[in-house]
């Protein structure tokens, strides 16, 4: 507000000293005498002001007019005028709006009319490192890659544009799959911008395609330089290529460096568990089995994996299942509380046949988690402590459609697979695969149809039958029995189930040699016919079963019965349902009209 307040005093201080100035020549009596060619001219002071400021516009209008005669001079001579400079902003006007027009022509996919402005670009503009890339962009949408080739390579004349043309002959030899020529390239242009993150990532996806590990290694040592790189995201990620070169050296015969490598991949990341198994192997292959079981327990402390339990049972190959499961203690005491520690306990009780301890060292896991394993597991469990087989075909049923458990799932894709890797099947993701299961369970009915209805077509556990047998006759020499008249109608008699039990004592363990098959005893009765003998034998057991023999006038003298006894459970154990992983026998009712393939 002050400065406003002085720019208004200056300027009624300046009409003043004007106003002041004219009233001061108008009062005078002086006059301005001029005598030219004899003739004198008096002015007063203000003609005189008057005649200074038309004889300055003259002098003004005399140069201009020179001005304009040089020119049209000049013009006349070839040399640039006003003319051609108007001429030329033309030209520069009608270039930028072709540039721009093409521009928004390659953005929104028009590469016919991005081609058309380019060339008019080209046409008015002298700008070639300009309009050559976007010739080469417009060629690109348009689809014709050989064009843009030719432009790229025309760009890698100009320092200016040199990167861009090599970056641009690299994604085409990334889109046509060379991808070694394409490396060549990469190279070439981080020598020209280190710095540049998208190519820094390009290339260390190239380097891993190429599986040029060291110099993966090398450009994460320059972006963790650079400060693009967290110091442990750069020692995880060091770790796991450090990793893959052992891998590959070891498949190359070279076991000291791969050893090397291993070690200090696992040195850097204990949690990578595919290093720790590597390492604890080459300390295996130089019998140094302290260091290979400190490996292990301390990686089994941050992670417990199924592979390093493995790698740990390698240590002592040929120990006995007690002396393993005491020295296995030591690894399940790193994480006793983690699941799979209490799955590696029950597994090793389940070696030991000490089955009461399995169960208790698995808890209620097949309640809470319950998947192919533990299921597994439990379905073992109750084989060894001599269940109803209906008890464990109920757990394996149930296993075929649980969840698998922990798998190498990628964080990015979720993409589940088998074995660990760098990088990613699906997605291409580098070191994101992690140990866990799955948001999408896949579980052993995706490839079996129909087994979702398996639990509901086994049913409850069969209940115990009554241990008295029904009375049964004494066997009679097959020769001796003799067929019906033709006269006489034959009864019909069921059809019998023939089962397979186990022929053990009471609390063994069944193996598969054991079981043997029979048919359950049944008696048939007619109103007409009393019973007779017949011999029915099944591998090595025989029981009787009772036929309709002859009228009284044809029957031979009854034989004197013998006294009546009840069932032999040590010789005949009592019948169940047929086992699931056996293969049931040609002759049985449900069987018929197929064959065995």
């Amino acid at each position: 507000m002050l400065l406003s307040l002085l720019k208004i005093l200056f300027f009624f201080a300046v009409v003043l000293v004007i106003a002041l100035g004219a009233v001061q020549l108008s009062e005078t009596g002086q006059m301005l005498r001029i005598e030219y060619a004899g003739t004198e001219y008096a002015l007063t002071p203000v003609k005189a002001v008057v005649a200074l400021l038309i004889l300055m516009v003259l002098a003004w209008l005399v140069f201009k007019a020179l001005g304009l005669f040089l020119a049209f001079i000049r013009f006349i001579a070839g040399d640039e005028t006003a003319i051609d400079r108007y001429f030329a902003r033309s030209r520069e006007r009608k270039g930028y709006a072709a540039l721009g027009e093409g521009m928004l022509a390659v953005a929104s996919g028009e590469g016919k009319l991005a081609q058309d402005k380019a060339a008019k670009a080209e046409k008015y503009l002298n700008m070639p490192h300009i309009t050559n890339l976007l010739s080469a962009q417009a060629a690109e949408v348009a689809g014709d890659r050989a064009r843009a080739g030719a432009v790229y390579r025309t760009l890698l004349e100009d320092d200016r544009t040199r990167f861009v043309g090599i970056r641009g002959l690299m994604r085409q030899k990334i889109d046509e799959g060379d991808t070694a020529t394409a490396l060549l390239l990469a190279q070439k242009a981080y020598a020209l911008k280190p710095k540049h993150r998208e190519l820094q990532d390009t290339l260390l996806d190239l380097e891993m395609r190429e599986h040029d590990w060291k110099g993966a290694r090398q450009l994460l040592k320059d972006k963790r330089r650079q400060g693009d790189l967290p110091k442990d995201v750069h020692l995880r990620r060091d770790a796991v290529l450090a990793l893959q070169e052992a891998s590959e050296v070891l498949a190359h015969g070279n076991s000291i460096s791969a050893r090397e490598a291993a070690i200090s991949a696992n040195k850097a990341s204990p949690d990578l568990i595919p290093a720790a198994v590597l390492a604890a192997r080459s300390y295996i292959a130089q019998k140094d089995y302290r260091n290979a079981s400190r490996v292990l327990e301390k990686t089994w402390s941050v992670r417990p994996h199924p592979d390093v339990a493995a790698t740990y049972a390698e240590i002592v190959p040929d120990e006995s299942s007690s002396a393993r499961l005491t020295r296995f203690e030591r690894l399940i005491g790193k994480n006793p509380d983690h699941e799979e520690s209490r799955l590696l306990r029950a597994e090793l009780l389940l070696t030991a046949e000490d089955f009461p301890g399995a169960r208790r060292a698995l808890g209620d896991l097949a309640e809470k988690h319950p998947t192919v394993r533990t299921l597994s597991i439990m379905a073992a469990i109750e084989r060894g402590e001599g269940a109803d087989d209906s008890v464990v075909r109920g757990y394996l049923t149930r296993a075929l459609t649980a969840s698998r458990g922990p798998q190498w799932v990628c964080d990015k894709c979720h993409n589940v697979m088998a074995a660990w890797s760098p990088t990613c099947d699906s997605c291409g993701g580098f070191d994101t695969l992690t140990w866990r299961e799955p948001e999408t369970r896949s579980t052993a009915a995706s490839a079996t149809p129909g087994a979702e209805m398996l639990p509901l077509l086994v049913g409850a556990p069969k209940q115990q039958a009554p241990a008295a047998q029904p009375e049964m006759a004494d066997p009679a020499p097959a020769s001796d029995v003799t067929p019906p008249p033709a006269a006489q109608p034959k009864p019909t008699t069921p059809k019998t189930r023939l089962r397979e039990v186990a022929h053990v004592a009471p609390g063994m363990v069944p193996r598969e040699s054991d079981y043997v098959t029979i048919e359950p005893v049944s008696t048939i009765t007619t109103p007409e016919a009393s019973p007779a003998p017949v011999k029915v034998e099944v591998k090595h057991m025989a029981i009787e079963e009772p036929e309709p023999v002859k009228p009284a006038s044809e029957r031979p003298a009854p034989a004197k019965p013998a006294p009546e006894r009840p069932f032999d459970r040590a010789e005949t154990p009592e019948p169940v349902l047929v086992r699931p992983d056996v293969l049931p026998p040609e002759d049985a009712d449900w069987t018929e009209g197929k064959t065995r393939p």
